[in-house]
This record gives C-alpha cells, structure tokens and sequence, in this order.
C-alpha cells in the first residue's frame, strides 16, 4: 500500500478530505453553520462509516472477483451493512451483519455463499483487521435476473 493523506479543513469545520494512494478523495465530517455554534451539519460521511464502507467495499471486491473467476453470471451485488458499536467512548463495533444480494440469470447459490466465506475468512484485510474486536456475520440471497 502507498501513502494515505489527510487534511483537516480548518477554521470552523470538523471537516477532512482523505486522499488514497491513487489521488482519489473522500470528504468526512461536519460543518459548523454560521453564526451559531451550536449547530452543525453533516457534509461528508462519519468516519465510523466509512469503517464499514470499506468492509463491504473489501468483500464486494473478492465476491465479485471469485464468482467471476468461476465464471458465475453475476450482474449485480448489493450489500447492506447493519453496524452495531458500544454504548461508550470510543464506541468500537462491536457487530456489523452484511447482507449480499447477488443478481445474476442462473447463478448457483452453493458458489455464491462460498464466495462470501472466502472473503470474510480468507481475503479481505477489513475483516482480518477488525475480526477479533468485531463480530463480523452474514447472509445472502440470490435473485434471478429481472
């Protein structure tokens, strides 16, 4: 992996833009609304979430790449992430349950779960990070194409 950067935006925001090792930006945090301190507004997304993003960002990544080795034909792949995390300070996860909704004509249910084991229990460094602090579950269904 290359550098990843930073950099807060200053003055009145809790804003930050992220650069990844490609030049590629993403923003996180919050904007406090002028003239009244009390009040801010979400303009990038919680960095917390973007934990779980690249958790199913990861998986996404080798569910693709493993049933299209297998040449499985997948069209689409939605994952929804359920995230619980502690109740204190610093409020680690402390579950995040991913649901995978595979899209395909024909696709075979036995791969497409054994793609999901693959990743979560062998490729995706998210999981190998987190697994331990964070119970991480899942299921799936396969839908026939539309």
């Amino acid at each position: 992996m290359g550098r990843i950067d930073v950099k807060w935006l200053g003055e009145d925001s809790r804003m930050f833009v992220g650069r990844d090792t490609f030049g590629r930006t993403v923003v996180a945090g919050y904007w406090q609304k002028p003239n009244d301190p009390t009040w801010t507004e979400a303009r990038g997304a919680k960095a917390s979430d973007l934990l779980v993003i690249a958790l199913a960002s990861c998986s996404a990544y080798d569910v693709v790449d493993i049933l299209q080795k297998q040449r499985e034909p997948l069209t689409s792949l939605l994952i929804t992430a359920d995230a619980q995390q502690a109740p204190e300070p610093p409020w680690p996860f402390t579950k995040i349950h991913l649901h995978y909704q595979a899209t395909g004509k024909d696709l075979d249910p036995k791969k497409v779960e054994r793609a999901i084991k693959l990743s979560e229990e062998k490729y995706c460094s998210v999981a190998a990070t987190i697994r331990g602090v964070t119970e991480i579950t899942h299921s799936f269904e396969v839908c026939p194409e539309a």
